[in-house]
């Protein structure tokens, strides 16, 4: 497509853990592009899931969940997430409005919406998991913040259900008619700027949040060490599952490895869907105690160590 006739925007998606930023880029882009779970602090790094919406290229960029910081990789990925946000074009400030109603505004949120203050940031409120939340309190409640000025519209969707009318193609529309009239970013067919291997290891990681008990997957580190093409059309991944301890090791793995063989069979199902092919999957657990305070995780997962 021309450069004269095409449009593009990057836009980041900014909020609290657990708002469900990584589901709406997944249905936004229309496949898995970052991983989800129940678990807060899911997503680590900077993902990139790219729509064609007509004329125009739309790139969102999921960023980590705003949160108080405690460790080094918080900082970093907090600091990613609002290098995102000045990198874009647009921000997405997504708020879970069925916590919201019955909760308050949590304390993330808060700080994100300060932040965007203190920087002078434009955004679009989107309310999410509106099949949830009681309507007629949100209303006034969103009116209200939006009284504030940062806002320049409100969408209220659901991510996740399949009600009629869940705001995300007005949500989408939305973007593609205020996108910038310029050349696109990426190939027509790319849907991701992160490769095969890295996605891999996430989908692993996943698996990782999805099975193990409640603080285990954050001490946790998946890396594809081997990718084998083979002749019949399948793949063979290797991947290293590091963790902090030698004891963290002996949960990954589960009594006689029962644990790491459902991870594991789960995650190949998973890849096979994803890559479309028949996918042999081989998991090792290793200790590796220092891997949060290494550098070379953080180069790998394009987070700054000095954040």
């Amino acid at each position: 497509m021309s450069a004269a006739s095409s449009r593009s925007a990057f836009v980041a998606v900014l909020g609290a853990p657990n708002a469900g930023k990584s589901t709406l880029i997944n249905r936004l882009v229309g496949t898995k592009v970052s991983i989800v779970s129940p678990k807060a602090q899911t997503t680590r790094t900077r993902v990139l899931g790219i729509v064609r919406q007509g004329a125009a290229q739309i790139v969102f960029i999921d960023t980590p969940g705003i949160f108080k910081p405690r460790r080094r990789l918080d900082r970093a990925m907090v600091a990613s997430a609002w290098e995102g946000a000045r990198n874009s074009d647009v921000i997405i400030l997504l708020v879970d409005s069925d916590i919201w109603i019955r909760k308050g505004l949590d304390r993330d949120t808060k700080k994100i919406i300060a932040g965007l203050r203190e920087r002078k940031s434009e955004a679009i409120l989107v309310l999410n998991k509106i099949d949830k939340a009681d309507k007629e309190k949100l209303l006034p409640m969103a009116d209200e913040l939006n009284s504030e000025g940062l806002f320049s519209t409100v969408f209220m969707i659901s991510a996740t259900s399949a009600i009629r009318n869940d705001g995300v193609g007005d949500l989408m529309a939305h973007l593609a008619a205020r996108a910038p009239e310029g050349p696109w970013h990426f190939p027509e067919d790319q849907v991701s700027d992160q490769p095969e291997r890295f996605i891999a290891a996430e989908i692993t990681r996943e698996q990782l949040y999805h099975q193990l008990r409640q603080e285990l997957p954050y001490a946790t580190h998946v890396e594809t060490e081997k990718w084998e093409d083979r002749k019949d059309g399948s793949i063979r991944i290797d991947q290293v599952i590091f963790v902090e301890k030698q004891s963290q090791k002996g949960i990954v793995l589960g009594k006689r490895g029962v644990r790491i063989k459902s991870i594991g069979e789960k995650a190949r199902r998973e890849l096979e869907d994803l890559f479309g092919c028949r996918v042999h999957l081989f998991l090792f657990v290793k200790v590796r105690g220092d891997w949060s305070e290494d550098p070379a995780r953080y180069r790998d997962l394009g987070l700054d160590f000095n954040a």
